[in-house]
């Protein structure tokens, strides 16, 4: 399953595209992925040469992870839970501290089919993209859909929003 979506042709050629424009903005990118668990990172390295653009990916799956790799406040994800815009953007700020790049992309949500509350539904997903010097960007999404679906989903958003940030 997994590879057939990073295989995908069209996440593969989503995936180029954004390391050419990387490339030609002169940036480099970390990911910080919760409940993509490294599909991002994964799909733009399935690009042959992407080591030019991509220096590191974050799996913070785990609350403890977050804190411990990239910083994010226990008292953040207390008040806020770790499906939360405020989570998010201390996931991409704090992976741009604990990296080389220039821009870091965090998505943190609940794939399913569990995991659900009644304020944070399945396919809610908050990502976040931090680039040094400038504000970082938040989108909250709720995707219909299955695991795979929303995971799917859920990397062709984070290309979307480092675009923006380029």
């Amino acid at each position: 399953m997994w590879s057939s979506m990073t295989s995908s042709p069209g996440l593969a050629s989503e995936a180029a595209a954004l390391l050419a424009a990387c490339r030609d903005a002169g940036v480099t990118l970390a990911t910080a992925e919760s409940c993509t668990g490294g599909l991002i990172a994964a799909t733009l390295t399935e690009i042959a040469g992407s080591s030019d653009v991509v220096d590191r990916g974050f799996v913070t799956y785990s609350n403890e992870a977050k804190m411990e790799l990239l910083g994010v406040p226990s008292g953040l994800i207390a008040a806020h839970g770790a499906v939360s815009e405020e989570v998010a953007r201390a996931m991409a700020e704090g992976a741009l501290q604990h990296a080389r790049a220039d821009i870091a992309v965090s998505v943190t949500g609940i794939a399913g089919p569990g995991g659900a509350t009644p304020t944070k539904p399945v396919g809610l997903v908050h990502l976040a993209c931090a680039r040094r010097g400038r504000p970082t960007l938040h989108e909250r999404h709720v995707l219909p859909g299955d695991r795979q679906a929303i995971r799917a989903q859920t990397v062709r958003l984070a290309f979307a929003l480092v675009r923006r940030q380029l």
